[in-house]
């Protein structure tokens, strides 16, 4: 059993450390009010209490192209520990300087929250790519395209056959063709289960485009394997960019 699974993932067999937990936050908002307070508090509050935490990168992160509904913000935090994860918000309890310079937001009234709603989706790094890495771009933060995808599937061991896709072959076209990712990692908690998530980033639009069309060759070379087929059944592509504080 444990030798089908690993044929069938292909997760054990390429460990190359221990891989980081991830937490994605997704901030719903309306207005300006809400987007001026929120950006205020991750700018000014959060990120810098983050680091006093021992967290030294924290991605900001916000579509390309604005919803008329609501606003989105994404926020990245890597940890090293799912123990960091646990303990975080003890730590920014205890944090006074936090405390002070985020009491507007977290202060804030009833009948003038900060956001509509606010998601979390925790993620395990992929034992191909343990660790997230910054990206190596030239362009001002203004210019850049990021691309968050996520690809559900039918059900957990087809989830884990892509992720195992990934982790043999998917990754290694991405690695030599530079897609500058920032992480890949496997949803262990969220609600569009089952499912993976990464970040690329580019220095543009037209960068973007010219990488995927490099990519198109290489990928049908595995694509028609078939130990991979229909091992997707959703893909939700959001381009995105950093905002000028995020630190990714």
């Amino acid at each position: 059993m444990f030798c089908l699974l690993c044929q069938f993932s292909g997760i054990a067999v390429f460990a190359k450390g221990t891989p980081y937990y991830y937490q994605l936050k997704v901030y719903h908002i309306k207005g300006k009010a809400q987007q001026d307070m929120v950006d205020e508090y991750l700018q000014n509050a959060y990120i810098p209490a983050m680091h006093r935490a021992g967290i030294p990168s924290v991605g900001v992160f916000k579509p390309l192209v604005a919803d008329t509904t609501e606003q989105l913000v994404y926020v990245f935090i890597p940890f090293k520990k799912i123990d960091g994860f646990l303990s975080i918000d003890a730590a920014l309890e205890k944090d006074q300087q936090y405390q002070q310079d985020g009491k507007n937001y977290l202060a804030a009234v009833y009948n003038k929250p900060p956001y509509i709603r606010l998601e979390s989706i925790i993620l395990k790094a992929f034992s191909a790519v343990p660790e997230y890495h910054l990206p190596k771009l030239s362009a001002p933060k203004g210019e850049r395209v990021y691309e968050l995808r996520s690809y559900e599937s039918a059900t957990e061991n087809i989830s884990l056959n892509k992720i195992g896709m990934f982790n043999k072959d998917e990754i290694s076209i991405f690695d030599k063709l530079n897609f500058n990712a920032v992480f890949y990692g496997q949803v262990i908690s969220g609600s569009h289960m089952p499912n993976l998530m990464y970040l690329t980033t580019f220095e543009n639009k037209a960068d973007r485009d010219k990488h995927w069309a490099d990519f198109g060759p290489e990928y049908k070379k595995i694509s028609g394997l078939p130990q991979y087929q229909n091992n997707v059944s959703k893909n939700v592509t959001l381009f995105v960019r950093p905002t000028d504080y995020s630190d990714i």
